[in-house]
């Protein structure tokens, strides 16, 4: 066995398992560094594939950002996740049955798979870099489904911002409006004090 085929299967093996333990940990913030190791493996992955880029990318925007930001989430929120779970047993026959026609979706995708003749040679790997394939491809055959991705983003961002967002009547507020439209009369007031007296 060659050194790329050892770290081939020691990576996909640590996937595989840091997959399992991410949706099989009972405390969140144990899932959430099980898939930061994901992550980390799986770029390991990439870059035995010749996809640097692919591979920094996931570990600078995944695990960077979106598993360190949910990481903070789930340590500062104080969520009772035994109260959750009370209800999830009445979701387990929907839970499985979607289960099912996602594994159906699955073997049909991959016993329907096949590589175009001319996919590999059709930029030689000599001229193009990494980043500019992926760019040339994203940028033109999927630019729809690339903006209609940011857009679900987008909306999503909105969204969690909506749902998460608390107003405390007791905190003070700016109010620009009044601020802009404050006239010198309301702001300052000339008083005449006579000498040896004070404002009454």
């Amino acid at each position: 066995m060659t050194i790329a085929g050892f770290f081939f299967y020691l990576f996909s093996i640590v996937v595989v398992a840091s997959g399992l333990m991410v949706i099989t940990a009972r405390n969140p913030v144990h899932s959430v560094l099980f898939l930061i190791l994901a992550f980390f493996n799986a770029a390991g992955l990439f870059v035995l594939l010749g996809a640097e880029f692919l591979a920094m990318i996931l570990v600078i925007v995944y695990v960077g950002a979106v598993a360190v930001l949910f990481l903070f989430v789930v340590m500062t929120l104080d969520v009772d996740f035994a109260e959750l779970r009370k209800g999830s047993a009445r979701y387990l026959p929907i839970g499985l049955a979607i289960g099912l026609i996602l594994l159906a979706e699955l073997i049909f995708v991959a016993g329907s798979f096949a590589v175009a003749p001319g996919a590999i040679q059709a930029v030689p790997a000599e001229q193009v870099t990494n980043a500019a394939a992926i760019g040339r491809v994203l940028y033109t055959k999927y630019v729809y489904f690339f903006e209609l991705s940011g857009a679900v983003l987008l909306v999503a961002m909105i969204g969690t911002i909506v749902l998460t967002l608390r107003h405390k009547r007791s905190a003070k507020r700016q109010n620009v409006a009044e601020q802009v439209g404050r006239r010198r009369e309301d702001a300052i007031e000339v008083v005449q004090v006579e000498t040896g007296k004070g404002i009454s």
